[in-house]
């Protein structure tokens, strides 16, 4: 039963199973072992859980995070995602080369997409073994999951621009701090990199929004587009899902380094504020008969466009050929009534792109109903 229920929380974190499978299949299995239930929201009975924050692990710095400068991604083939992106989200090409792209998400943010990257064959085996397991198990039960779609995409790394910069001072601080900056500058751009408790690398970069982006980008891609372009555009950061083994340690390091603020912790993740930039839910997945996993992770990312019309998003992917698979929180809900509103779709290279109707002003709201959220 133990790892009947793991591979059904696997699937459902990787977005091909819906909340309303996974509850379904969690009633089958709660009737046949009630101990081990956890899902949407619900924690195993017992004491509540331990809500302490963890001691931070350092002084604060003082500094604040003032822009999402980029996120690193490595896939197998970055141009078909890149392609992908532009199309879907209409985040602009700002330059391509044989080995990755760099786009502007809107006019406040960035993806570096760098191809060439493989899993392991087992990785890959055992994950297609694990999907089949899984679609045997919903068959019986009536239901029937989407196609398997081997991730074939890691995000590696962020970017942050920080307030107040001065290289020598951030540089000192972080090395009082033992964190070995590593230098990585380029004209009037100056960054460090750093590795956070679970080896993540996170840059703290000088960036902010007047001197970032501040030429139109111009880049050309090498493939076609692979669908007709929407007419969205990306104005929000709604949350990363970021998966450690220790949320608790993770939180306080953020909190002490770039200054984000801690929310409400559920006992397995809390989403934090990062400035006026977005969200992460910094969390921690325990199933049943299985440690976490070591390492952290990006699981997916969720991002707010406009203009947001349930029908018309829904619509949108579809057309597409692409996955849109409802999320509306740990309490659902009708999309059209649900105080968050988001659809889950996958990009060529297997990753979670999640769509939200989430803005800057409504960031109170998806917060709450995010809480306790998988």
């Amino acid at each position: 039963m133990h790892d009947e229920l793991s591979t059904l929380f696997d699937q459902f974190d990787r977005g091909r199973l819906s909340r309303r499978q996974l509850l379904k299949a969690l009633g089958f299995a709660v009737a046949v072992s009630p101990a081990v239930a956890m899902a949407q929201g619900q924690r195993r009975a017992g004491p509540p859980p331990d809500t302490t924050p963890a001691r931070l692990p350092f002084a604060p710095t003082g500094w604040q995070t003032v822009l999402l400068d980029h996120f690193t991604c490595e896939v197998e083939n970055h141009e078909t995602e890149a392609a992908y992106y532009n199309a879907l989200m209409n985040w602009a090409v700002r330059s391509d080369s044989a080995r990755d792209a760099v786009l502007d998400i809107g006019d406040w943010g960035g993806l570096v997409i760098r191809g060439g990257f493989h899993p392991t064959a087992a990785a890959l085996a055992a994950e297609k073994a694990q999907y089949e397991r899984m679609s045997a198990q919903a068959a019986k039960r009536g239901f029937k999951m989407g196609p398997f779609v081997p991730r074939k995409a890691k995000f590696t790394g962020f970017a942050w621009g920080i307030e107040p910069w001065n290289a020598k001072t951030v540089e000192a601080e972080l090395r009082k701090r033992g964190l070995n900056p590593v230098a990585e500058n380029h004209g009037d751009f100056e960054s460090f990199h750093v590795k956070d408790p679970d080896g993540f690398d996170v840059q703290i970069t000088n960036g902010n929004k007047m001197n970032r982006r501040r030429t139109p980008a111009h880049g050309k891609l090498k493939v076609a587009d692979p669908f007709a372009h929407t007419d969205w555009k990306t104005i929000w950061l709604d949350h990363i899902s970021f998966e450690v083994p220790d949320y608790k340690r993770s939180v306080a390091f953020y909190q002490a380094l770039l200054g984000w603020k801690p929310g409400q912790d559920t006992g397995n993740q809390n989403q934090v504020e990062i400035g006026n930039v977005g969200d992460a839910i910094i969390r921690t997945f325990s199933r049943p008969g299985q440690p976490p996993a070591k390492g952290a992770n990006i699981g997916h990312i969720a991002f707010g466009i406009t203009p947001f019309d349930p029908d018309q998003v829904k619509e949108g992917l579809e057309k597409r050929g692409l996955r849109a698979q409802v999320d509306t929180g740990p309490g659902g809900g009708d999309i059209h009534s649900s105080v968050y509103k988001s659809y889950h779709t996958t990009t060529p290279n297997g990753f979670d792109l999640q769509i939200s109707s989430t803005t800057m002003a409504t960031r109170d709201a998806g917060a709450v109903a995010n809480k306790g959220s998988r």
